[in-house]
């Protein structure tokens, strides 16, 4: 394996951080990451926090790195963008993603593992919202399998819309369920393994919540179907939908500016 110091340093600063949080991970199917070979790495989506622990549980079972697809706009940022290429992170354009796609596709070629949020997005609702078909067209193209990999507690770190106390951030579970590869054909439709990877992914978090350690009745780390306070997928929606709004209009009045 070809040394990558700065990805090395990474590893080390989040594995540290977590120490010190005292983070208690508990992960099942990592066995299902090739040793080798490209793979789609599928997750939930429900903080901000959740590439770190994947590629943290990935790099204790096997060693591997995962190469994220991220938003352009991190790449934006001069320390953080830097950092990001320096990993062999793919930038995204969100409403210009032929670019990324082709990378990723020549990645996972070459033999890389890329991580993938097929959601778009932290779910504030903390339930699975509906997928982008982008990972399964991946994986079709590029030969590969995806791996669903569900995470349930990582969002009490840091999510959206939340203010999480540094006391609320220790000694929170996080437990990881890697499922079994799925296999793709280069003509599936890709519609038709979108909906089986959601169904998967779903399964997998179920029995997260089912056997989570914490009761979360009343919590906002709860999804309200599950008894916990927090939104419903409507008014995440709509909250979300909202604050594009807000973003729409501060990069228009910033442009007529110029």
């Amino acid at each position: 394996m070809t040394r990558e110091p700065v990805y090395s340093f990474a590893i080390g600063v989040g594995r540290t951080v977590f120490a010190a949080l005292r983070v208690r991970q508990t992960v099942r199917g990592a066995q299902h990451v090739p040793d080798t070979g490209g793979a789609v790495i599928a997750m939930t989506h429900f903080g901000y926090l959740e590439f770190a622990l994947v590629e943290c549980a990935t790099w204790m079972h096997n060693r591997r790195r995962i190469r994220f697809m991220a938003k352009q706009s991190v790449f934006e940022k001069p320390v953080v963008g830097r950092l990001m290429r320096s990993m062999r992170h793919i930038p995204v354009n969100m409403k210009a993603g032929a670019d990324a796609f082709a990378a990723a596709a020549t990645a996972l070629r070459d033999g890389e593992l890329v991580g993938v949020f097929p959601e778009a997005g932290v779910s504030a609702s903390f339930t699975i919202r509906d997928f982008k078909t982008g990972a399964a067209r991946l994986a079709a193209q590029a030969g590969v399998p995806i791996i669903p990999v569900a995470v349930w507690g990582g969002h009490r770190l840091l999510t959206k819309n939340r203010k999480i106390t540094l006391r609320e951030r220790l000694n929170i579970p996080v437990h990881f369920s890697f499922g079994a590869p799925i296999h793709v054909a280069p003509d599936d439709d890709p519609a038709d393994t979108t909906a089986k990877l959601k169904a998967v992914m779903e399964t997998l978090l179920s029995e997260l919540q089912s056997n989570y350690p914490e009761d979360g009745a009343g919590k906002w780390w709860q999804p309200r179907v599950l008894g916990g306070t927090a939104p419903t997928p409507e008014a995440a929606a709509a909250a979300d939908a909202a604050r594009d709004r807000r973003r729409e209009a501060a990069r228009a009045q910033q442009a007529a500016r110029k």
